[in-house]
């Protein structure tokens, strides 16, 4: 079963400039990603698709590929990933893909290999899978702002108690995606093209696996993770002084 990594890595984030090359622990965000996806054994090749210069070198460091740099259409904050993983996938006819995000650190090759495998064992029936992972903040406690009040962004039932008033053990459990990993059937990318096509299936990250580093604030939960050994990133055999 021929499977490719992608790992995206754009150089503008905006909410944290510059994560992908961050350092945590000594290596460069995207670095435990490539290291995960080699380390799986379910890869033939791990790309990286990126619009730096910057990052490609990191990446190539650490042994992924980068075919070239990311058209700079293809690399907005508003660009849809549908959109680069296409333009990856041209070229390529792996029978399956896989999303890496460097986002996730703790995602490790035991994940990826978990991941993989129940994909495998769904074939047909399932188009593409997806970590995800119960939520905390529940959709049913959520508000819109309305002038000066504000009103459930969710519809509540016309009898008995609002949902936003009920225990969250009473609400139906909701799953929201994390960044850890998504892996696809390269047919999904035939006619029009999608990163998960029509059946997706749940892959149930587990502690930190599932960690997304989204914000600053995220970052420093993991380096808190990493200095108090409660989670483990993937191992990296190669020092690293920088780009």
């Amino acid at each position: 079963m021929s499977a490719v990594a992608l790992v995206p890595a754009r150089a503008g984030s905006q909410r944290v400039p510059g994560k992908n090359v961050r350092e945590l622990a000594g290596h460069p965000l995207l670095a435990y990603s490539i290291a995960a996806a080699r380390e799986s054994g379910v890869f033939d090749s791990v790309v990286v698709s990126t619009d730096s210069e910057e990052i490609a070198a990191a990446a190539r460091r650490y042994g992924a590929e980068v075919p070239g740099l990311r058209p700079a259409e293809l690399a907005a904050a508003t660009s849809p990933d549908v959109a680069w993983v296409t333009h990856v996938m041209a070229s390529r006819d792996e029978e399956i893909f896989g999303i890496l995000r460097p986002t996730s650190p703790f995602r490790s090759a035991a994940t990826i290999r978990r991941a993989f495998e129940q994909l495998v064992a769904l074939g047909e029936r399932a188009d593409s899978i997806r970590a995800v992972e119960l939520v905390r903040q529940h959709p049913f406690k959520m508000w819109v702002l309305d002038g000066e009040l504000m009103r459930p962004f969710v519809d509540q039932p016309a009898k008995g108690v609002p949902y936003h008033s009920m225990q969250y053990q009473a609400l139906p459990q909701i799953y929201a995606q994390n960044s850890s990993l998504e892996l696809a059937w390269s047919r999904v990318l035939e006619g029009k093209p999608s990163i998960a096509g029509a059946r997706v299936a749940p892959f149930l990250t587990e502690g930190a696996e599932g960690l997304t580093i989204d914000y600053p604030d995220d970052f420093a939960r993991a380096e808190q993770l990493v200095a108090s050994g409660e989670a483990q990133l993937p191992r990296i055999e190669i020092a690293y002084a920088g780009s």
